[in-house]
């Protein structure tokens, strides 16, 4: 059997494995999806518990459009084509939502808008979590984390939210409420929400009880000014299956509907070995590329191997869970370091510490085999190599699972 699996923008990696062994693929559940135009459109036209866009338009003085980041598949400039000439006849500005993400580079700003970019580029914001002094204080959130957002999104008289709906693997979902914590958010107020991530709560589907998304909610509702949000959900190729609009809650809710339907995916067992594929561009770094292994987790058995396939294309990313892990000596000193203090980033060390404790993570990737290692990741130059050392080790009675989209597909052990 010859494999082949996307890594990076336009590549791929190939692979062949023994017609003996027992291979199966988990991907996103097949949906029918229509022209994106319509879609967007039609949810623009209609929103939920909201004025439609020409009304919230209407008496606005200024407006200020938030949108994610390069990190996050969201069509953006999809959703501009739709809008654009509407909200480009009023005074509007732009704001990327980082959270403690970098800026976009060039690229990426063409990534994000599109065409649209030379027109606007100038009014553009980059969220820099760090400027304290462009924050401002909202109050505390029933968690106690001390909430700061970024003074544009309290000095306009009206926003919109353009962000796309998927699991995430603490928060729940993306999108919505989202977009203002950790989106605009400042640095120790991320770090104050993402310490929430150590709680058993904090998971992917999960939004009762999940102390992270409370922080969310409490954040967005400090804003007391009128909000039009675009939601969009994508199919497993990235196109747009569905779009909400219209009230930030309401829109958000309705959006995770249609995610689920995508990417909460049946499996009837687990595997021995787990092979999950980080598209573009979530494989940016490691950082991000971590999801796909915190997702993977979910259909694989005890004492199993993890085969993180991902192109890392900007190295490991956050500096503070690698020193952590580099400085460990195994899983679960990692884990007692966190107990005795949490620093930014370290939520993401726990996540991967605690799948040390019961199985392997090994990684195809562009980072330096000598600096992936000190992560308890196994570094391997190819899929093909992984794949057979990981059947050498297990055998060939071992079952193999692709996890084709590992990043946003959940398994659901049914």
């Amino acid at each position: 059997m010859e494999i082949k699996v996307p890594y990076g923008k336009d590549g791929e990696l190939q692979a062949k494995i023994n017609d003996n062994i027992k291979v199966s693929f988990l991907e996103a559940n097949d949906v029918v999806i229509g022209e994106s135009n319509k879609i967007i459109q039609n949810a623009v036209k209609n929103p939920m518990n909201s004025k439609n866009l020409s009304e919230f338009l209407y008496d606005a003085k200024d407006l200020l459009v938030i949108v994610n980041d390069a990190t996050r598949p969201t069509p953006t400039k999809e959703v501009l084509d739709v809008i654009f000439n509407d909200i480009i006849k009023i005074p509007v500005k732009f704001i990327i939502a980082t959270g403690v993400h970098r800026g976009p580079s060039k690229e990426e700003y063409l990534q994000i808008f599109g065409k649209y970019y030379e027109k606007i580029k100038h009014q553009i914001i980059v969220h820099d979590a760090k400027k304290d002094e462009d924050m401002v204080f909202l109050g505390k959130s029933s968690n106690g984390t001390e909430m700061f957002v970024n003074k544009a999104g309290v000095d306009c008289h009206k926003i919109m939210i353009i962000s796309s709906v998927e699991p995430h693997y603490f928060a729940g979902y993306t999108g919505g409420r989202k977009s203002f914590l950790p989106g605009i958010a400042g640095y120790k107020t991320i770090e104050q929400n993402h310490k929430l991530a150590l709680a058993p709560e904090a998971k992917a589907l999960a939004l009762r009880g999940n102390p992270v998304h409370e922080d969310m909610e409490d954040a967005i509702k400090t804003i007391k000014k009128e909000i039009f949000s675009i939601m969009t959900v994508l199919d497993k190729n990235h196109g747009i299956y569905a779009a909400t609009a219209g009230d930030i809650h309401d829109s958000f809710d309705a959006a995770i509907d249609r995610a689920n339907e995508v990417f909460a995916v049946s499996l009837k067992e687990k595997a021995d070995i787990v092979v999950s594929i980080v598209k573009f561009p979530q494989d940016i770094d490691l950082y991000q590329a971590q999801k796909g292994i915190d997702n993977a987790k979910l259909a694989l058995k005890e004492n199993g191997i993890m085969i993180l396939v991902a192109k890392c294309r900007c190295g490991i990313g956050g500096k503070a869970f690698a020193d952590l892990l580099g400085n460990s000596t195994s899983s679960q000193d990692a884990l007692g370091t966190i107990k005795k203090g949490y620093v930014l980033g370290y939520h993401k060390a726990a996540k991967m510490a605690e799948i040390g404790l019961w199985a392997q993570m090994w990684a195809v990737t562009d980072v330096e085999p000598e600096i992936i290692s000190k992560l308890f990741i196994k570094p391997f130059t190819s899929m093909q190599n992984a794949l057979d050392k990981a059947i050498k080790e297990k055998g060939e009675k071992a079952k193999i699972l692709f996890l084709m989209d590992g990043g946003l597909t959940v398994p659901m052990i049914k």
